[in-house]
């Protein structure tokens, strides 16, 4: 094999681990931090609709039998079921695709469990461009979709060693939550910078003089390999994590952002999702309301059904692969 030719991607790149080769993974970090938390909290109980083994919950159900409930292919009715458990005195975790609980089941979410502010915590795999099954299978606008629902918390972790925090901070935050899940050999990235979640909060984690990169999920730990990249080429990027969607920490991106239009600095937002109604406006809608006026531009899927096919040739077609997005911004701050 030649240095200019790729490694032929097969079937198996549709579902592979967003990982960069050699880079270090978790397995199951959802699955394994519900178990320990469930050691010391016997109001935990699990659900999902058919999907235990593929949103890494089957660890749970193999711990816990007794406090493990599989409901079928039958979103409406876990929803409903998870309200019901939470109404008395349970802390239901509910599992399933994004892309089901988002489309399939959001009148349950709202009408039984939102409506209510009922301690219900919804974790779902494959958000955004995280499988190559096209899109029955790609929550590419969830967040969009669930912004609007009132009292209801959005998370978007980025790593392995962040979702192992998010599940015991979300047990102890009052009222229903949607977390965006990864799943199965997770990368580890955060753990390098001392990172710890804080709930409610956005985090520096590196600065920046020509450029800050908002980000969520995934989207964080490219960033943070980009701004390396975009280094060694003399541009230096800051990177803000912003994992809590909703509510947003608007004092912590009014500041980061107002810094950055004072100094000139380039503001960008960078999410796993259609820019269309995720974190990218949330951000440019705080900024309007609070006269910040930076240079403004957003990483994100576009606003279309995406393909089908291996996901690093999707992420590097959509713009949300690391050397897409140095490409991006190495022009965004020469031009």
């Amino acid at each position: 094999m030649t240095a200019t030719q790729k490694k032929r991607l097969t079937t198996s790149a549709m579902i592979a681990s967003i990982a960069a080769e050699g880079q270090p993974t978790q397995p199951a970090p959802f699955g394994h931090a519900l178990v320990e938390l469930a050691r010391q909290r016997q109001d935990i109980v699990g659900l999902t609709a058919d999907l235990s083994k593929y949103t890494d919950l089957h660890l749970f159900a193999d711990a816990y039998p007794d406090r493990f409930f599989q409901m079928g292919m039958a979103e409406q009715l876990l929803m409903s079921a998870a309200a019901g458990m939470a109404r008395e005195g349970f802390t239901p975790f509910v599992t399933t695709y994004a892309v089901f609980a988002s489309r399939r089941a959001y009148d349950f979410i709202c009408m039984a469990i939102a409506e209510e502010n009922l301690n219900v915590k919804i974790a779902c795999a494959l958000p955004g461009l995280t499988t190559g099954y096209g899109p029955s299978h790609q929550a590419t606008e969830d967040i969009a979709i669930f912004r609007g629902m009132p009292n209801l918390t959005i998370i978007d972790p980025c790593d392995a060693h962040e979702i192992s925090q998010v599940v015991p901070a979300i047990v102890d935050h009052q009222g229903p939550v949607y977390m965006r899940l990864l799943r199965g050999k997770v990368p580890l990235v955060l753990d390098k910078y001392d990172y710890r979640y804080q709930h409610g909060k956005a985090q520096r984690i590196r600065s920046g003089k020509h450029a800050v990169i908002i980000s969520s999920g995934l989207m964080t730990m490219r960033a943070l390999e980009a701004a390396e990249e975009l280094e060694k080429r003399g541009i230096d990027v800051g990177v803000v994590h912003s994992p809590v969607i909703k509510p947003l920490d608007e004092a912590t991106i009014l500041k980061e952002a107002g810094e950055a239009a004072i100094g000139g600095r380039l503001v960008i937002t960078a999410e796993n999702h259609s820019i269309t109604g995720g974190l990218g406006e949330a951000i440019a809608a705080t900024l309007m309301r609070h006269g910040v006026a930076p240079r403004f531009r957003q990483i994100a899927l576009p606003d279309q059904f995406l393909a089908a096919g291996a996901l690093p040739t999707l992420h590097d077609q959509y713009g949300i692969s690391t050397s897409a997005m140095v490409a991006q911004i190495e022009q965004w701050i020469l031009s």
